[in-house]
């Protein structure tokens, strides 16, 4: 007579469903400080460069706008737009950063939702 088994699944805490969601937060918030933190040097960094913003650092400003929202929701005043700039350039640079930056967030955000909605194939 052969014996069958059925193998459940660990019982362990960091196999849990409630871990895997506890340690994705985690790492989101870490992400998070990490990227606001960068953001900011950044910024810091550029606004002691003398001459006005051109098309390059408005691309690079816009780009960064959207990454300033964790430092900016703690409380922290961070600048996200050179005052001295030199005009229609670098405001299109900046408009351009700042939908380069949600096109390359969006499309990853809304690849990760098509992939939970997709069915799951088991052979």
């Amino acid at each position: 007579m052969t014996e069958h088994r059925q193998d459940s699944p660990p019982n362990s805490f960091f196999a849990s469903r409630w871990s895997v969601w506890a340690r994705r937060i985690l790492v989101t918030l870490l992400l998070a400080l990490a990227v606001g933190w960068a953001s900011s040097t950044a910024m810091r960094w550029d606004a002691r460069l003398t001459t006005p913003a051109g098309f390059g650092r408005g691309l690079l400003h816009g780009a960064l706008m959207p990454l300033a929202w964790p430092t900016l929701l703690t409380g922290s005043n961070q600048a996200i737009y050179a005052e001295r700039n030199s005009g229609r350039t670098y405001k299109l640079g900046y408009s351009l950063g700042v939908n380069a930056c949600g096109l390359l967030f969006f499309g990853w955000f809304f690849t990760r939702i098509r992939r939970w909605r997709e069915p799951t194939v088991h052979p």
